[in-house]
């Protein structure tokens, strides 16, 4: 199993595992049934701390993606559900706003603050994703793509 970690990351190392674990498995590279490397020997190749992985392994587990059998081994479990995937993915984006959210907050900013930054955000990522030529300004003015600036 590979799995690449960027220690640079806003994005936990556990969360990194896990995230390349369920992608190994959506992309059929890891079957349900295959054995998994211990939590030692994967925290070894990957050089990092056996509480990230024994973490990472314990939200996979409760999130019924692998399934670890005391004295025999971790292995990957059936392919979930519609459902479950459903549920895992909007538990993903609510953890990604969350974390955002965390750290504005640590950094002093404002709720009226953050929710408009969010707004704007969102705005211009919508426009640069739907291919569309304006955006609605904070007065419902509309501004052509060049007008909007990233800071």
């Amino acid at each position: 199993m590979r799995l690449d970690i960027d220690s640079e990351s806003k994005v936990p190392i556990y969360v990194q595992v896990e995230d390349q674990v369920r992608a190994l498995i959506a992309a059929g590279q890891l079957r349900p049934g295959e054995q998994l490397p211990t939590i030692r020997e994967l925290a070894a190749e990957l050089r990092v701390n056996y509480n990230t992985i024994a973490r990472a392994y314990l939200e996979l587990d409760r999130d019924g993606v692998i399934s670890t059998q005391r004295g025999v081994g971790t292995f990957v479990a059936g392919v979930p559900d519609e459902q479950q995937v459903a549920h895992k993915r909007r538990r993903k984006l609510h953890a990604v706003v969350r974390s955002a959210l965390d750290e504005a907050h640590r950094l002093g900013y404002q709720h009226g603050e953050i929710a408009e930054a969010f707004r704007e955000e969102l705005e211009e990522w919508q426009q640069t994703h739907s291919g569309t030529q304006g955006v609605m300004g904070r007065r419902g003015d509309m501004r052509s793509s060049a007008d909007t600036r990233r800071f």
